[in-house]
């Protein structure tokens, strides 16, 4: 068991603190991570999203609804839930309780997911939700984030050159490489049209690059925040690592979900944070040090949390 957890987490672990020694070290700043993350979000991402979804047999998504549904439901439940409580109940300011939202209902699967449920389920497993994980992402919890976030910020006269709007933020959201890729290789899935096995490999390339990218250059950002904890930090981080894994796990029960597939989503919803609550928080100058202390710490601390999981799943 120990060393599932350890094969599975410690290469993504390891592959952010680099990032982090890099920038230490003075090779890379915080604009060259700016550079990595554009490459990995415009290319590697979409080819590697691209590539899963058009080997993925069109019997196996069939077979997937259920792990569809109850990964849809997880994202959105563990965003929308913890936004009310932090602005409505608790009294947050709304930048602050979006980006805290998008903090816990937003896990790292498009970048993380690969590595550890790849590892665990195998590649063609673990494609489906990745991909319902990162579209979930892209066309409702960052758009939704980035109104929020917008209209704030144009209350205090800040501009970040967001759209101002839901239906803007969509538009802009599927001119996106990361959204059209995924959509339109899922097109082709459906209609069973072949893709010769030379052109998914040259395409999977750089889409292995995906993960490892993107982790670096999240420890990048890292260090140029400085790290901190307090309740805030805390509370987010048990909600996105065992809270939100755990109340997926409940509703799989009481549903009477097979065990693999409530193994899979849960394991889905238990990865850390993305780093789209730093990116969010750097562009709207708003908890910058709590996003990039969150995201140290969901992170660091996924090793034991993603290990209890596995160990309790049986996986």
């Amino acid at each position: 068991m120990a060393a599932t957890v350890l094969n599975a987490m410690l290469p993504v672990i390891l592959t952010l603190m680099l990032g982090v020694v890099a920038a230490w070290h003075q090779d890379f700043d915080e604009d060259a991570a700016s550079v990595l993350n554009r490459m990995v979000m415009m290319y590697a991402l979409p080819l590697a999203l691209f590539a899963g979804i058009v080997a993925t047999p069109r019997s196996q998504l069939e077979g997937d609804f259920t792990l569809i549904g109850i990964v849809v439901v997880g994202l959105l439940g563990g965003y929308i839930i913890p936004l009310v409580i932090a602005h409505w109940v608790i009294g947050r300011d709304l930048m602050t309780s979006t980006l805290q939202a998008i903090a816990i209902g937003g896990p790292s699967v498009a970048f993380v997911g690969y590595p550890v449920l790849g590892y665990l389920f195998g590649q063609n497993a673990a494609t489906i939700p990745i991909v319902v994980s990162a579209l979930v992402l892209v066309l409702i919890q960052v758009p939704v984030s980035m109104v929020l976030l917008a209209s704030e910020a144009a209350k205090r006269g800040d501009k970040s050159g967001a759209p101002s709007t839901i239906g803007g933020c969509i538009v802009s959201a599927l001119k996106q490489p990361m959204v059209w890729g995924p959509v339109i290789g899922f097109i082709i899935m459906v209609i069973g049209v072949p893709i010769p096995m030379a052109l998914r490999q040259s395409m999977a390339l750089l889409g292995h690059a995906t993960a490892g990218v993107a982790l670096f250059a999240s420890g990048v950002i890292l260090f140029s925040r400085r790290v901190t904890f307090n309740l805030p930090v805390a509370i987010t981080t048990l909600a996105r690592n065992i809270l939100v894994p755990l109340a997926v796990w409940g509703m799989a029960v009481l549903l009477g979900i097979e065990p693999k597939t409530a193994d899979v989503a849960v394991l889905t919803l238990a990865i850390p944070s993305a780093v789209i609550c730093v990116i969010l928080a750097v562009q709207f100058h708003a908890a910058e040090q709590e996003m990039a202390s969150t995201l140290f710490f969901s992170t660091m601390l996924s090793l034991p949390t993603m290990g209890l999981f596995i160990w309790l799943l049986g996986a």
